[in-house]
Order: C-alpha cells, then sequence, then structure tokens
C-alpha cells in the first residue's frame, strides 16, 4: 500500500505548495489570526492521527484541573451537530464527537465545547465561561487562532521527517511546519529508551537548537471498565477486540504480551459503525476496546459485555521539568496580558 501511495507524489508536491502558500500568508498577517487574553496550550501533530493526542490531553487536563479553571476545546471530529456546543455528560458522541465526550466524563468538573471555527470557540468560551486555561484539541494547523503555546506530538516508531505529504504518505503540512513549535513530544516510545537513541531522535525531529524535546510512554491499566462494573485484566479471556484508531499495534502488543486470545475486528480512525458492523460486533461479546471507541459503542445498548482499557501517557524521566517549562510560559502571558491592561 505504502509503495501504491508514492505514485501520489506528485500530488503530494502540489499539495505542499498550497499548504506553504497557505502558511506564508498567515505569517505575512494578510490571513487574520485571533489572539485572546486567556492562556492556551494548542495540542497537535503534522501527520493525520494516531500520535496520542488524545491521552496527552488527558494528562494536561489532570495535571492543570487541580489548580486552573480549565476549558478544552476540540473541532468535535464526525460529529452530526455544527457550531458552538458545550458538552454535556449526558451528550453522545454522535452530537459532540469521541474525543470531547471522553474528556467531559473522564474530568466531569471542567468544561469541554466543540466548534469547528476555533476562534469563535475561543470566543465563546472567554466570554461565557471565563476559564483561567484553554487547552486546544487537535488545532496545530488551525492557524486562524494564535495560541500560546503549540505543543508537536510525533510518534517515535514514524517521525514526521519521515513521512511524505499527503496522499502519498500522512503529513498534513511540510516538517518545516515543526518550526511552529515550543515544544516536541515524541510519542509512543519504550520505557527503556537509552540516551543515545534518545539523542538521535532529538536531533532528527528538532527544527532547531533549542527547541525542547521530550519523549514519552503509554502505561495500560490492570483492569479493564465496563458499563457498571470494573475487573481485572486477567479475568478477560477469549474476547473481541475491537479498534477505530489509527494505529492499534501497541495495544495489541500488549495484549499478546499478556499471553491473551482474541480476535481483532480494525476499523479506520473516528470509524462510524453500521448496523451490520453492530450486530457482528454484539455477537463477539465479550468485546474490549479504546476508550475513545467506547464514547461511540456505549451508546449500542444491545451490546452490553463491552470494556475499555484505560491508558495513561507518561513523559519519560522528565514530567517536572515539562510541567516547569509550560508553567513559565504561561507565567509570561499573565505578565504580559496584566501590563497591557494597566
Amino acid at each position: 500500500m505504502a509503495e501504491l501511495r508514492k505514485i501520489l507524489y506528485p500530488f503530494a508536491l502540489l499539495y505542499g505548495l498550497i499548504i506553504l502558500l497557505r502558511n506564508f500568508l498567515y505569517e505575512k498577517g494578510i490571513f487574520k489570526v485571533a489572539q485572546f487574553k486567556t492562556p492556551s496550550i494548542c495540542v497537535g501533530n503534522l501527520n493525520v492521527g494516531g500520535s496520542g493526542k488524545t491521552p496527552f490531553l488527558s494528562l494536561l487536563i489532570d495535571h492543570y484541573q487541580k489548580e486552573k479553571r480549565l476549558a478544552v476545546l476540540s473541532r468535535g471530529y464526525k460529529r452530526k451537530t455544527t457550531g458552538f456546543k458545550k458538552v454535556n455528560k449526558v451528550d453522545s458522541a454522535t452530537e459532540v464527537g469521541d474525543e470531547p465526550l471522553q474528556f467531559k466524563l473522564q474530568f466531569p468538573d471542567i468544561n469541554v465545547a466543540v466548534d469547528e471555527k476555533r476562534a469563535n470557540g475561543m470566543y465563546q468560551l472567554e466570554n461565557e465561561l471565563t476559564p483561567e486555561l484553554i487547552l486546544l484539541d487537535d488545532a496545530f494547523q488551525h492557524r486562524a487562532v494564535k495560541a500560546d503555546i503549540n505543543i508537536l506530538l510525533t510518534l517515535y516508531n514514524k517521525p514526521f521527517p519521515d513521512d511524505m505529504l499527503l496522499p502519498a504518505g500522512d503529513l498534513r503540512e511540510p516538517s518545516s511546519g515543526a518550526q511552529r513549535a515550543d515544544i516536541i513530544v515524541v510519542t509512543k516510545a519504550p520505557p527503556d529508551l537509552s540516551l543515545k537513541e534518545r539523542h538521535r531522535l532529538k536531533k532528527k525531529v528538532q527544527a532547531f537548537d533549542e527547541q525542547p524535546v521530550f519523549f514519552s510512554h503509554i502505561d495500560y491499566a490492570d483492569e479493564v471498565i465496563g458499563r457498571e462494573k470494573k475487573i481485572a485484566l486477567t479475568e478477560l479471556n477469549d474476547f473481541t477486540l475491537v479498534t477505530g484508531i489509527a494505529h492499534p499495534g501497541p495495544l495489541v502488543d500488549h495484549l499478546n504480551e499478556r499471553n491473551k486470545e482474541f480476535r481483532h475486528l480494525r476499523f479506520t480512525d473516528h470509524h462510524v459503525f453500521t448496523r451490520n458492523e453492530l450486530e457482528n460486533i454484539k455477537a463477539a461479546q465479550p468485546v474490549l476496546t479504546t476508550q475513545k471507541d467506547f464514547m461511540r459503542l456505549k451508546d449500542q445498548t444491545d451490546i452490553q459485555e463491552i470494556y475499555y482499557l484505560p491508558i495513561r501517557f507518561r513523559i519519560l524521566g522528565e514530567e517536572q521539568r515539562f510541567f516547569e517549562l509550560l508553567n513559565d510560559r504561561l507565567e509570561e502571558k499573565a505578565r504580559t496580558s496584566f501590563s497591557s491592561d494597566r
């Protein structure tokens, strides 16, 4: 498949020229960029999906909800509604998108909203809910809003310099876009990543010498969570794994390492399940899935024996330094805003 996609390289060149022109127009101020008083952190990537944005945002939410009035703004990918909408716990993934619903159910005390027009979403949040910090989900290419901190995620086993532009590869924009990142996080790395390998990857992904680069790993829980109960993963056997994420390989590897016997029904990222597919999944119970897929499948009441495996995003060895960098930048923003208000 990868070899076939290389045939599309001429189209990738044309696409790249269009994106470079678009970025140039934003950088020169020809396209309008909105700025807001509320501090914001943008999380995104250069490639299409699968770099771990959802668990990474959960890490940020878990950290900052303890000390700030927090809001998360997302596009609400593949939702059937439009415009600005505040996410409630009773909403469905069809109404607000699977990832925003996951954030709201996982962290019920924070404000989560969706809007395909990020500038309007920021305006609504700032004026209606007055948060102290806004996290922008998957907004690295949304240049119409100027975030205070841009965090770029890239996969350990497929860093963006090794990829190609759409449609020949999976890059949304040329690798030069990494210059806009204040911090780069290499995701889904092995927990025992050597210093030599870290140094090699750091040099590969850095757009400039001073650009901070961190490495991260995904930890899987020992329990799975169902509709009404939790059980140990060791108690779940002979099940069907259902995934609608871009890169299910690490999860499959983890289950194989635990000597689990399962069948795998693999779908594309953010897949909208058809009636026939849901019937097949129902017949294949018990079902294990990801937390994101659970948001879409849980509303299918006929699928009773369904569980998801929680995951945790972990910065390898430098989590304290990582948040110190973020806090320094946020404090700088607060000082600047205070000075401009006087």
